[in-house]
């Protein structure tokens, strides 16, 4: 019965979409199901496309005064079979073409190594792929993809909600409600190198259970093509979490507004993080905006270009 209400409640909603027909057949959650896969097939092609990156980060103490920010302006590009950071400008300030190809460097090397592919003192010399294609089939994702895929979850089934319908840029979207049991999961690499007792094992389950029982991420599904324009993070009750009489977390938020640079792809055009927590003198807040822009396609024989 209640998956018959749900069902007809998508199709109440979507009355005026031009997607009723599409949901007409099923419920809310086979409808998540789709956008999640969906979700995971843009991710796919990310891989295929370099891009530019804005960072900003800033600090605010008590009263709202800056404390401390920066802004940060990057290029991807491939080098040797490897998605590769360059930094362009800080604060405004051009970076000078030594320590553009130093941080490059260094970079390449880290790259190199998690990719466990690297050759001894740093050198990566070897063949590299005949095309991106093949790249992609040889490499794990960029850090871009990565960086940008922090608001990944699995899909958990009887945990939506539809919360209504509304305008997203002109668009008729979707709002639901996802009330995740799945998304704190164990690390495994927690833990490495020493056996944990039964008791940490418990506290860190619950620990788990309480971030779990605490998130809620709100996603704006745009219905006829499954297509998550946008979605956002909160976690709405930090009580539980210890020495609250010393430190209080108000707030983490964050979210990811997607964008459509090609026909038919959708990529991440913006990713905002923020929190807030309470000390003995105030509130200090925390805000990290990051900005994908200028996406085209990657080839081989990318290079850096300073504007």
């Amino acid at each position: 019965m209640s998956r018959l209400f749900s069902a007809l409640l998508v199709v109440t909603l979507l009355s005026s979409t031009g997607a009723t027909n599409a949901l007409a057949q099923t419920d809310l959650d086979a409808f998540m199901k789709d956008v999640v896969a969906r979700r995971d097939d843009n991710w796919k092609k990310l891989q295929q496309y370099i891009l530019d990156e804005r960072e900003e980060l800033v600090l605010n103490g008590p009263g709202g005064v800056r404390l401390w920010g920066e802004q940060r302006d990057y290029t991807w590009f491939l080098r040797e079979g490897f998605f590769v950071k360059s930094p362009v400008r800080a604060n405004g300030a051009a970076i000078s073409e030594a320590d553009r190809r130093k941080f490059e460097d260094e970079y390449m090397v880290r790259t190199v190594r998690r990719e466990g592919r690297g050759r001894s003192n740093g050198d990566v010399a070897g063949d590299a792929p005949a095309n991106v294609d093949s790249l992609i089939r040889q490499t794990r994702q960029p850090q871009f993809v990565s960086s940008s895929y922090f608001l990944r979850f699995k899909f958990d089934e009887g945990r939506y909600a539809l919360a209504g319908r509304e305008k997203f840029e002109g668009r008729d979207v979707l709002r639901v409600e996802y009330y995740p049991t799945r998304l704190y999961e164990p690390s495994q690499g927690r833990g490495r190198g020493r056996q944990r007792s039964e008791q940490e094992r418990r506290e860190d389950e619950e620990f788990r259970r309480l971030l779990n029982k605490v998130a809620v991420i709100t996603l704006w599904v745009e219905p006829s093509t499954k297509q998550i324009v946008k979605y956002t993070f909160d976690n709405i009750d930090f009580e539980f979490l210890p020495a609250a009489w010393l430190v209080s977390v108000d707030s983490v938020k964050a979210s990811m507004t997607m964008s459509q640079p090609f026909k038919d792809v959708w990529l991440p055009k913006d990713i905002e993080i923020g929190a807030a927590m309470t000390l003995a003198i105030g509130q200090f807040t925390f805000s990290q905006k990051t900005n994908y822009h200028d996406y085209r396609e990657a080839s081989v024989t990318s290079k850096v270009i300073i504007r």
